[in-house]
Parts: structure tokens; sequence; C-alpha cells
């Protein structure tokens, strides 16, 4: 797993961590513009609630137009809500026994890995998730993944531009986010498949 080998590194001083570094002053020393840098960097936070309430409501009006939700419709938005909760706790744990020292823009220790990253990743995937019933085109859901990666992507660069993390420690929470994703909507089709529903 990408995530526990990112760890490996920064917990060992690994020789990935150079060159992780090495990219880290490069992105800080680019020519983005750092006001759209720290849009993205903040994104992760600021954004998360209005888009995740917005996506509930067109799941919400999408059951209502179809009769109501049958109960274990609720399987994938617990799924994800749980994902979502355990994002918090997870990435505390990994600061704690990591202590990776931030960019010198920042000092201090505990910056791996990027709690803004991971959010963004889950919340934004999560929205993603629950609109696949509400997207009758297969091709604009896909849209839909494709801008959901992009979004992630500027957020990552963001908080890395703007010298708030390392690009490992960005990275390493995309995998950790990935990863709850799966297990979320993994969770979610084995209940509905026992129960014999669908998931909108």
């Amino acid at each position: 797993m990408f995530f526990a080998l990112c760890t490996w590194q920064v917990v060992t001083r690994g020789p990935l961590l150079s060159a992780d570094e090495r990219l880290g002053r490069s992105i800080r020393g680019g020519s983005f513009p750092e006001g759209l840098a720290e849009f993205f960097a903040d994104a992760g936070g600021m954004l998360v609630g209005p888009v995740l309430l917005g996506a509930l409501i067109v799941l919400l009006r999408l059951w209502a137009r179809r009769g109501g939700a049958a109960p274990y419709r609720w399987a994938l938005p617990v799924a994800t809500g749980l994902a979502m909760a355990l994002v918090p706790p997870l990435v505390s744990l990994a600061k704690v026994l990591t202590d990776r020292p931030g960019p010198p823009a920042m000092g201090g220790t505990g910056f791996f890995p990027s709690g803004h990253a991971a959010t963004a990743c889950v919340a934004f995937g999560a929205c993603v998730l629950l609109l696949r019933g509400a997207v009758a085109s297969v091709r604009l859901w896909w849209s839909l993944v494709a801008a959901c990666a992009v979004f992630n992507g500027a957020v990552g660069y963001g908080l890395v531009r703007q010298g708030y993390h390392w690009p490992l420690d960005v990275a390493a929470s995309w995998a950790l986010g990935v990863f709850l994703l799966w297990g979320a909507a993994a969770s979610a089709r084995i209940l509905l498949r026992r129960r014999g529903a669908n998931v909108a």
C-alpha cells in the first residue's frame, strides 16, 4: 500500500524524502500565483461542508422523485459519512507516530500526512459516489470523477506551493482517502447486495 510505503520512508528518513523535499522546494519557488494557490489550499476545508450538503440534497430529491428511499439506500451515505469521520483520528495518529518536520516556512513537526488533502479527497470523492445514481450518463459520471481528481490535485498543489506541506504528505493523504472511499463503497455494495436494494 502506497500510504504504508510513504509512512515507512518518513519514519526511517528514507531516500525518497530527499527527492520529496527537493520537489517541494521547487514547487514553492515556482511562479504559480500565490492567491490562487492559497484558495486551493483552503478548499480542502472551506468547501467540504457546502459540497457535501449539495450532494445530499441532490440525492434526497432523487429519492423523493422515486417515492422515497428504501431503508438500505442509506448504506452508502452512512458508509461515506463513516469514512469522513475516520479521517481526523487516522491523520492525527499518523502525525503523532511520524512527527515529520514541516517545510521551512512552517517549522515544527507533525506534518505527515496532510489533513486538508485527506479531507478534500474523501469529501469530494464521497460526493461523486453519492451522485452516481443521480447521473444518468456514464460519461458524465466519469467526467465528475475526473473533475474530482483534478480538483484534489489542485488542493494538493496549493498546499505544497504555499509551503504548508511536502508533496509526500499530500500523496500519502490521497492514498489514505482513496482507501477509505473504497472501503465505504465496498461496504455499502455488500450490504445492498444482501438486501437486494439499489444504491440510488
